[in-house]
């Protein structure tokens, strides 16, 4: 039986994080890395643009191929962990080997749902979540000539995907059960906006429906019927309506789950060797401190970092997670940030907007007790940064919130205090 100090299951944004802050206080405990993957450490936010061909494989890389060695790590890769055992202190492999840990980090990330769709047991239809789909779909697309293409989801995977097949020139539709495209971050007018750009680019949108069955013929897809009854044309089918997190592994172990695996703000479950940071993590959000699941990139890298740091005794508070999407559609950037979304039962909370549909601009700012709690820009986004650190500050806007959403808003507007504080970190007085 293999041993180590450190297990740590899967090698995305933060497993790395999280060697990077181990290696930084331990220099010589031992460290085996367990992924079902290959070896090649990749930036998952690029797969849209390697399916679009806009990026090389070579550049997908995260960290260079020496990442393991430098860092003495023990990897095995296209493994998998079937499951975790905290009594032994042993994960347990699925060819029946198993690995003891002293400290176990579980960073096994999301899985993409998959709805009961009749039919879809066919080639040609594929989720879009790891380097893998982006290969299979391009592979697909080359040795089937494919023209056309639904996506079943309109939230950040189903748009990445089809920014990806348009710019391979495949004719898009986008299928949404909700009534308009990211709808858990985007208000309606910013969704209109993104509407319109895509309908210019020829991409279609079947929103508040949904796929009731995929039509094949000599196993690979030719179409798709609607729950409408509506049929589409596909040679491609895209699954996107999401990921949840992949707890599989820690099922009956005993270890604490809701949505994802609980932790607190040292990424520390009920187990005290046993952590989990990124997608997979159930962790306090900004506000309010209410647990929430934040399949985010930057999170999943300082979650890692927290924990990586907690496992060798060095304990840093995670201050939360804030919700925050950015992607570029149909050549309009944007950038949503906290709560973007509300249903009218808030108490104190007040919104600032400001629109030039013409020219596919729109920002708007929520206010709560004059502290900025959300932000969504589309269009112009170079002010995103200010948004999201006053966000973070918990600054109070009322001396300058009439200023928000000027055209001019930036560093200078804000308060003198506030400035010294960006700039050299100097406690506010505020």
């Amino acid at each position: 039986k293999k041993t180590a100090d450190y297990v740590i299951v899967g090698n995305s944004v933060a497993a790395i994080a999280a060697v990077e802050a181990i290696r930084e206080t331990d220099c010589d405990g031992s460290i085996i890395m367990v992924t079902k993957e290959g070896e090649m450490i990749y930036s998952r936010p690029m797969i849209s643009y390697y399916l679009a061909g806009k990026v090389k494989l070579k550049n997908m890389r995260y960290r260079e191929a020496g990442f393991y060695k430098q860092h003495n790590i023990q990897l095995l890769a296209e493994k998998k962990v079937v499951k975790v055992e905290p009594k032994k202190n042993t994960v347990k492999l699925g060819d029946g080997s198993l690995i003891g840990y002293g400290r176990l980090l579980i960073t096994t990330g999301g899985e993409p749902v998959n709805p009961p769709i009749k039919g879809a047991a066919v080639k040609g239809v594929f989720n879009f979540t790891t380097l893998q789909d982006a290969e299979s779909i391009s592979r697909f697309i080359k040795a089937n000539d494919v023209k056309s293409a639904v996506i079943l989801g309109a939230g950040l995977i189903g748009l990445k995907a089809a920014e990806a097949l348009l710019a391979r020139k495949i004719k898009i539709t986008i299928v949404e059960l909700a009534d308009r495209i990211l709808a858990t971050t985007f208000d309606k007018k910013a969704s209109q906006i993104i509407d319109k750009a895509l309908s210019k680019q020829g991409c279609r949108l079947e929103l508040s429906d949904s796929i009731k069955q995929v039509i094949s013929g000599k196993g690979k897809v030719t179409g798709v019927e609607l729950l409408s009854g509506k049929k589409l044309d596909a040679q491609l089918v895209v699954i996107a309506i999401g990921v949840r997190p992949n707890i599989e592994i820690v099922k009956g172990s005993g270890i604490k789950v809701k949505r994802g695996i609980v932790v607190d703000n040292a990424m520390q479950t009920n187990i005290s060797n046993i952590y989990a940071a990124g997608d997979v993590a159930e962790a306090a959000g900004f506000f309010g401190g209410r647990k929430m699941v934040l399949a985010i990139w930057p999170d999943a890298y300082r979650q890692g970092r927290i924990a990586g740091a907690a496992m060798t005794g060095v304990k840093t508070r995670y201050q939360g997670g804030i919700v925050m999407n950015s992607v570029e559609i149909a050549s309009v950037p944007t950038i949503s940030v906290g709560v973007t979304v509300l249903d009218g039962s808030e108490d104190n909370v007040e919104v600032l907007e400001k629109s030039d549909l013409k020219n596919s601009i729109y920002r708007k700012i929520v206010l709560k007790d004059d502290c900025l709690e959300g932000v969504i820009l589309v269009g112009k986004i170079d002010r995103a940064g200010i948004y999201t650190g006053l966000i973070k500050d918990r600054v109070k806007t009322t001396s300058f919130k009439e200023l928000l959403l000027n055209e001019d808003f930036g560093i200078i507007s804000l308060p003198k205090d506030y400035r010294k504080h960006m700039v050299s970190d100097v406690p506010m007085m505020m």
